[in-house]
């Protein structure tokens, strides 16, 4: 493995709980008041749902959470993976609460844990560049190689960072993140977690980059 080039991202983990189950936090506890207990008819139109005000009953961890303006909000967690440059292989893994500064946070964390004081380089995508966690990461003397981001504002990484021909090659290389992430969705059946509280996503999130590295691992051998 690479002790050196690393990359960074996180994805949506779909939560094994329906849209109905998140109901206002005032009102936990009380009975659904329809004749079908088990599954009882929700009407939310016109209802102003989020994190602060409501919660599923069914996996109270999960947050209604969307990555994207061109999805829709659904129950989620996030699952985070820092990756090596060289060959593709998982350095750390772990699951989240799905918030808004969650994939910076633990991006950071991870980071903390490479072992050595050595100077690393950590390539992301757009939803990284802010100045908060390039500043952290230079911090912890990590080189951030995360691409610029110029929609309406100014980027946190300047032309020196981008002039250097490492920071075009872990561009490349991040890319690779994604194949990591759509294997445990299919091969490791993530798509649609079939657990809940966020302690046992993270434990299975763990366990599923496990088995992505020995299959790597044994592919690579194969190839060599």
């Amino acid at each position: 493995m690479s002790e050196e080039h690393f990359t960074v991202d996180g994805t949506l983990l779909k939560a094994w709980a329906s849209q109905k189950s998140f109901q206002p936090i005032e009102a936990a506890g009380k009975g659904p008041g329809d004749d079908d207990p088990g599954n009882p008819s929700v009407d939310f139109r016109g209802e102003k749902r989020s994190n602060k005000t409501h919660r599923s009953k069914t996996d109270p961890d999960s947050r209604l959470y969307r990555k994207s303006n061109n999805r829709g909000a659904q129950l989620s967690y996030t699952g985070h993976v820092l990756a090596e440059n060289a060959n593709g292989l998982v350095a750390d893994a772990q699951a989240s609460l799905a918030t808004g500064r969650a994939e910076r946070e633990v991006a950071v964390k991870m980071v903390e844990g490479v072992p050595g004081i050595h100077q690393v380089t950590v390539g992301a995508d757009k939803g990284y560049d802010s100045r908060q966690f390039v500043g952290d990461l230079r911090d912890r003397n990590a080189t951030p190689h995360v691409a610029q981001n110029t929609t309406k504002r100014r980027s946190a990484i300047d032309g020196r960072t981008t002039r250097h021909p490492g920071y075009k090659i872990s561009q490349r290389k991040r890319k690779r993140i994604e194949e990591i992430f759509g294997w445990m969705k299919t091969v490791g059946l993530l798509r649609q977690l079939r657990h809940r509280g966020r302690e046992t996503i993270d434990w299975i999130f763990k366990f599923t980059a496990a088995a992505y590295n020995l299959t790597r691992i044994r592919n690579l051998e194969l190839a060599a």
